[in-house]
């Protein structure tokens, strides 16, 4: 195999692939990427390890065709700091040589033979703008668990019925749901799958730069439990998670008592310094008036924090405490001028979803429900 690639060609498709290799992988050949150069004039840089497959095709000046399989974070440290001039890579014997300017690496070829096949990309069931794509995966899966007591609860739920898609995650202490359209391949589309948060997030974040995604959820007659994402020419796919996902959508209230309408910088700036005297895992409170909402922490004798920010209020006054990272990270994502917080009473919780003027609509297509923390008193 010989071929010539641009250096920033180089660096971003090997980042793109080895972003999520492990650094102890249980087979050595899983830490590699593989490299595969065709004579028409492409390089394909893949990464798999079972759970998450990435592929990324870029132009090259291709001499030599052939397949080779190297150490995947050792040729992104060394792409990444390579000189700003065109890379010559090339085999020569166990050993792949990789030149550019006067820097010169040999890298060790690790047996192809022994890497596992790598999943086949279904046909896409359907796209979504990349922007939208981003903000909604940004918006839920904030909410997801990031520990390993209920691992059903560490990924995002996304159903699809016809144009809707609507993405749901909870970690118990609070839901976050996002509705959207999109444009499916079949009208009576219809698909349910329970996709890693994680993985999910670091592919929004890869791939929603793009004009738009492809999303393959596969084909419901087939067991091989992936789904797909495609922009441009990077492609990646990740094992769907399996278990039954609790029916949490109850949660959300069926009516309610009082409505706050906030700024939403405002309160997130108000929260930010208020929640600096609040103890670990310590609760702020927030009182609900009719033209203000007081935002306080810490009692007795613990340093205290209080701050006031205007407030638009429909119905009686309320009294309630969150746990101040929590409320942050579903203002933080709103995405809208004015928050609107809805209550029916202190004990239930509490649903934030945005507003684009003090008296509009509420945007419902997104919706953050937090549950409340129990104070004394």
């Amino acid at each position: 195999m010989k071929f010539r690639v641009e250096r920033d060609v180089l660096s971003e498709a090997v980042a793109w692939v080895v972003r999520g290799l492990s650094n102890r992988p249980p087979v050595p050949v899983l830490a590699g990427v593989l490299l595969t150069a065709d004579e028409e004039g492409t390089l394909t840089f893949s990464a798999y390890d079972y759970e998450v497959s990435a592929t990324v095709t870029v132009e090259a000046d291709v001499e030599e065709g052939g397949q080779v399989l190297v150490l995947g974070k050792l040729l992104a440290d060394i792409s990444r700091n390579l000189p700003a001039q065109p890379v010559q890579v090339a085999t020569e014997g166990a050993k792949v040589q990789l030149t550019c300017g006067s820097s010169r690496f040999s890298l060790i070829q690790m047996p192809v033979s022994d890497y596992p096949q790598l999943p086949a990309q279904a046909q896409p069931s359907g796209s979504i703008p990349g922007d939208v794509f981003t903000q909604a995966v940004h918006q839920v899966s904030i909410a997801a668990d990031r520990g390993d007591t209920l691992p059903i609860l560490t990924g995002v739920r996304v159903e699809v019925d016809g144009e809707r898609v609507t993405m749901l995650a909870t970690d118990r202490y609070r839901l976050a749901m996002r509705e959207l359209t999109w444009n499916p391949g079949t009208s009576d589309a219809n698909h349910v799958s329970l996709i890693p948060a994680r993985t999910l997030s670091e592919t929004a974040k890869a791939l929603g730069a793009a004009g738009s995604v492809d999303v393959a959820f596969g084909d419901a007659s087939r067991s091989d439990g992936l789904v797909g994402f495609e922009a441009g020419q990077r492609r990646t796919t990740t094992r769907l998670l399996d278990g039954e996902y609790p029916k949490v959508t109850s949660i959300f209230p069926t009516s309610v008592d009082t409505v706050a309408v906030v700024d939403t910088q405002g309160l997130i700036e108000a929260v930010r310094r208020v929640a600096l005297v609040a103890e670990r895992n310590t609760p702020i409170r927030l009182r609900f008036n009719e033209d203000h909402v007081a935002i306080e922490a810490g009692t007795g004798d613990d340093a205290q924090g209080s701050e006031a920010v205007e407030a638009t209020l429909t119905g009686p006054p309320v009294e309630i405490a969150f746990n101040p990272q929590f409320l942050l990270d579903g203002l933080g994502v709103l995405g809208a001028p004015y928050t609107r917080l809805a209550f029916t009473q202190p004990s239930r919780p509490a649903v934030i979803s945005g507003q684009g003027e003090v008296d509009g609509e509420s945007d419902e297509s997104y919706r953050y429900v937090l549950m409340p923390v129990r104070f004394a008193g």
